[in-house]
C-alpha cells in the first residue's frame, strides 16, 4: 500500500497485490469487466443513518484495482443481530457448532435488508450482475466447503468474504468502520498477521484468504 487514497465518501487502500494482481503463490489474480469483486460490507456500518448510501456507492464506478463495471458481490457482516448472539453466548456459552450456524443465518437477515434497500437481487451463489449472497444458502451448497470452515468467534464476515473471493478467483475489498491500523506513514501494507492480532479481521483470516491475490480496504472518512 501505499498511501491511502479518496473518494468523495470513502478513504482506501490495497492490502495485498496492486494493479499487476500480485499475490501470493497459487493465487489466480483476474482482472476486466467480467472478473468478480466481492466486497464485505461490515455489519457496525449499518449502525450509521446513512448505510444505504454509502452501499450504493460502492456499485457505481471504479473503488480499487479497476473496478468499475464489473459485477460485484456483496457479503455483508451479522452487525447487531450477531452481536447480541455474541452477547447470549457470552452469558452462557453454548455448543460453538451452534453458534457459528445461528451467526451465519443472522448474516442472511442483515444480507435481505441490504438487498432491499438498494434493490439488488439476493442470491445463493456469485452471479455476474451486482447482488448481495445469502451466505447460508451458499455454504448449505457445499457441505465439504462448509465443514472445513471453523466453528469458531474467530471466523467472522472477514473470512467468509474471504473464502468467497477464493473460490471464484476474485478480488476482494473489505469495507469498515475505520481503516486498518499501521497505514499511517507505513511503508507498505500490514501484514494479515498483524491485523488479526490487532483485531482489525478475524483469526482466521489469514489462513482463510490464502488463495486471494488481491485484497484491498475502504472505510468512509467522515
Amino acid at each position: 500500500m501505499n498511501h491511502p487514497r479518496r473518494s468523495s465518501t470513502f478513504s482506501w487502500g490495497a492490502l495485498r497485490g496492486g494493479p499487476e494482481g500480485r499475490g501470493p503463490e497459487g493465487a489466480r489474480a483476474v482482472s476486466g469487466p467480467g472478473a468478480a469483486l466481492v466486497i464485505r460490507f461490515g455489519g457496525s456500518l449499518l449502525g450509521r443513518a446513512d448505510w444505504p448510501e454509502l452501499a450504493a456507492s460502492l456499485l457505481d464506478g471504479p473503488i480499487l484495482f479497476g473496478a468499475a463495471g464489473r459485477p460485484r458481490t456483496i457479503v455483508v457482516g451479522g452487525g447487531g443481530v450477531v452481536e447480541g448472539l455474541r452477547d447470549i453466548d457470552r452469558t452462557r456459552p453454548l455448543d460453538l457448532r451452534l453458534v457459528h450456524r445461528l451467526a451465519i443465518d443472522g448474516m442472511g437477515i442483515t444480507a435481505r435488508l441490504v438487498a432491499t434497500m438498494l434493490g439488488l437481487p439476493l442470491v445463493t451463489r456469485p452471479v455476474d450482475r451486482h447482488a448481495v449472497l445469502d451466505m447460508a444458502s451458499w455454504l448449505a451448497a457445499e457441505p465439504a466447503r462448509a465443514r472445513a470452515i471453523p466453528a469458531s468467534w474467530s471466523v467472522t464476515s472477514d473470512s467468509l468474504a474471504a473464502v468467497v473471493a477464493a473460490t471464484v478467483a476474485g478480488d476482494l475489498l473489505l469495507v469498515k468502520s475505520v481503516p486498518p491500523p499501521l497505514t499511517q506513514g507505513a511503508a507498505g501494507a500490514p501484514s494479515l498477521e498483524a491485523l488479526a492480532k490487532l483485531g482489525w479481521v478475524d483469526g482466521w483470516f489469514p489462513e482463510a484468504a490464502g488463495g486471494v491475490a488481491r485484497i484491498g480496504w475502504a472505510a468512509p472518512f467522515r
